[in-house]
């Protein structure tokens, strides 16, 4: 697959990304998070609205945030609860006051949103979307149009840098495969990710990811016909080449796999050992 890369951005500034929205990028940099979590400032009728505060422990983060809105913050949009997206919400919601938004059932205890949204609902002007897969809670947000843009918030479920991580249980890989084809379905201009930069022609990115994820199912059913085998033997076979920082990830996304062909009938679990079906 083809990935966007960008120069790391400018910690704490107000970068602008199409009309009426900008973002600004925690200093959180890392193998999962590319130069770090992108929280997005966005002019809607409704006011300011802020997405995805950040990660906690990053007062410096917020204190950007407050910078460039002065405070007057509308809402605070969750897209999903990964703490390098949710953590920042007490420390923001404390010095703005602004209701917190996000999936009807949040995926953690400690956030439990104000506004609670389902799929299709409206905020702001905008769609909220739930395209669980990476997290159960994970919601993507439409923008109709920014300057003559259709406008998707994709956050971590489709991103400009790299694939995302499904791990079990908040991930599934069988919804992942159905958000994916719901993306398809769409006709959005750009998706402005959680992580990486802005992507546009994102449908032929949706394409390859879902085919690449297709292809991978293949090679872990091939491997299941040498016999029984465990997570991370398949993984050392399929990703032998990976960066050892990622190898964790990728098992995870290995076990993800087996579930959803576990639950279509393609795969038997046996203890700590998988065989084909």
């Amino acid at each position: 697959m083809s990935f966007l890369t960008e120069p790391e951005p400018e910690r704490g500034a107000r970068l602008p990304v199409v009309a009426g929205i900008s973002r600004i990028v925690a200093n959180n940099p890392g193998p999962m998070t590319y130069f770090g979590t992108n929280t997005y400032l966005i002019d809607t009728p409704d006011g300011l609205v802020v997405l995805d505060p950040g990660p906690e422990g990053h007062p410096e983060h917020v204190d950007a945030i407050m910078r460039h809105t002065g405070g007057r913050i509308a809402l605070i949009l969750v897209s999903h609860t990964h703490h390098d997206h949710v953590g920042a919400v007490p420390a923001l919601q404390a010095a703005t006051g602004a209701p917190t938004v996000g999936f009807r059932n949040s995926a953690i205890e400690a956030f439990d949103p104000d506004i609670k949204l389902d799929h299709g609902g409206s905020v702001a002007g905008m769609q909220a979307l739930h395209t669980p897969g990476h997290a159960s809670d994970h919601l993507c947000f439409a923008l109709p149009a920014a300057n003559g843009d259709k406008v998707l918030f994709s956050a971590d479920h489709v991103m400009s840098w790299s694939t995302s991580i499904v791990s079990p249980p908040g991930g599934d890989m069988r919804n992942y495969f159905n958000s994916l084809e719901l993306l398809l379905g769409r006709d959005d201009d750009v998706y402005l990710p959680g992580h990486g930069p802005p992507l546009r022609e994102p449908r032929a990115l949706v394409r390859a990811m879902l085919t690449h994820r297709m292809i991978r199912e293949q090679a872990i059913a091939k491997k299941l016909t040498d016999g029984p085998s465990d997570t991370y033997t398949i993984m050392n076979a399929l990703y032998s080449q990976l960066n050892p920082r990622l190898r964790k990830a990728a098992e995870r996304n290995v076990l993800a796999h087996l579930l959803k062909m576990e639950a279509e009938g393609k795969a038997i679990r046996e203890g700590e050992l998988w065989r084909a079906a």
